[in-house]
């Protein structure tokens, strides 16, 4: 089952439990605007490719579209698709007065110079500057994207429309970015995964942790798990996969990847399978990579009692019902890995004021607005006899289902 197939599952799932109605549930599934855009540029030896572009918005009931450009070969239509409708669902679960979007390219950033990357983000921009906006979607990085793409992407816009802090987050801090952002979603995990546990009696402290992926959301997750007491017990990324049961150094491992860009190598720890970091002993495990990871073929053996999805989509809905039969808790990611659209809020929030907040006060806005959606979530939870999963799509499903009523479109 693709990413948006299985996405329509939940949200039918969701849609019979909370009552809708075809007319809404229809409505509130079908995407408000699709953009497929062709991108062509010179290269640095003067040939010319083209790349396509995607931009899905999927709602706007609750507030400006938002959601992450994403850079990777694998970027298609219906993955596109799938995560636009799961920012939707985001915002509303965060509370934040947004709708959901999606866009991407088609491509390898790595194959990419970085003169390269930045006429293939202008051109796009180009394509669409006329259909995004600081009130009408507004974009953020996603994987292969970062600050500079951000920069990029503000500079070429505001040629068509003046000087626009607002209309793209994850910016560097010099053009308007927010303090906190770059940590956000890593940050938000933490919170997501204290919330959990308090409510089971835990705490982060002594607890075994292994994490798939060490990008931007995996990295800063594990500093922060293993500075609250958190035992890092297995780490994987695109080079490899190591292990160590006694913990690993994540400031060691940090500064080895920094060099060596990425965790292969690492002497502090043993290298094993890269597909067996998910079934590896652990009490927690964080998928954090690519969607799709944990399916019928591995969810038996995996090991941990919480998964904490840090990833969009890591879970397929075959392995769901497995889990839950085997009394594995999965923190979902529409709540988990809210952290970086709630201080993207945050960045736009003070871009639109101009007035600009301290980390301090970035930190602590964004654990009140986790510790809050948890408790929402578990609401729901006990409102429809759910798991967290279908507490979480019935949270955001049911407040975009209020705002399309009472704006109308419902009927």
């Amino acid at each position: 089952m693709n990413a948006l197939a299985a996405t329509n599952r939940n949200f039918k799932l969701a849609s019979r439990l909370l009552g809708l109605d075809s007319k809404l549930e229809k409505s509130l599934l079908i995407p408000f605007r699709e953009i497929k855009v062709e991108c062509t540029i010179p290269k640095d030896d003067g040939t010319l490719v083209s790349y396509v572009g995607f931009r899905v918005q999927h709602d706007n009931a609750r507030g400006p579209m938002k959601g992450g450009i994403r850079y990777h070969p694998e970027v298609e239509p219906d993955e596109v698709n799938a995560l636009a409708q799961l920012m939707t669902w985001k915002t509303a679960v965060a509370k934040i007065p947004y709708g959901g979007a999606k866009g991407g390219i088609g491509c390898d950033p790595s194959e990419l110079s970085i003169s390269e990357l930045e006429r293939l983000t202008r051109v796009f921009t180009q394509k669409i500057h006329d259909l995004i906006g600081i009130h009408t979607d507004v974009p953020a990085p996603d994987m292969g994207t970062g600050p500079q793409t951000m920069a990029w992407m503000l500079d070429e816009y505001s040629k068509f429309h003046g000087h626009s802090p607002a209309v793209v987050t994850g910016k560097p801090i010099d053009l308007g970015g927010s303090l906190g952002r770059d940590a956000a979603t890593g940050r938000g995990v933490l919170f997501a995964t204290e919330a959990l546990l308090n409510e089971h009696g835990m705490s982060i402290s002594g607890q075994r942790f292994a994490i798939q992926g060490f990008g931007n959301v995996g990295s800063w997750a594990a500093k922060l798990i293993s500075e609250k007491g958190g035992k890092i017990v297995a780490v994987s990324d695109v080079t490899g996969a190591i292990k160590n049961k006694n913990g690993i150094d994540i400031l060691g491992l940090l500064e080895h990847v920094e060099e060596n860009r990425g965790i292969k190598g690492f002497d502090g720890a043993d290298s094993i399978d890269t597909d067996s970091i998910l079934v590896e002993d652990c009490d927690i495990l964080v998928p954090a990579a690519l969607g799709g990871v944990i399916n019928r073929e591995n969810a038996n053996e995996i090991k941990a009692k919480f998964i904490i999805e840090g990833a969009n989509h890591p879970t397929d809905p075959e392995a769901d019902e497995i889990l839950r039969r085997k009394g594995v808790v999965i923190l979902p990611d529409i709540y988990a890995n809210s952290g970086g659209v709630t201080v993207s809020y945050f960045e736009w929030v003070q871009n639109i004021q101009g007035f600009m907040w301290d980390e301090e006060k970035v930190n602590k806005e964004l654990k009140t607005y986790m510790t809050r959606g948890f408790k929402d979530l578990k609401e729901m939870c006990a409102t429809h006899s759910c798991d967290l999963r279908m507490g979480a799509f019935t949270l955001g499903i049911n407040r975009v289902a209020q705002a399309t009523i009472i704006r109308g479109w419902g009927s």
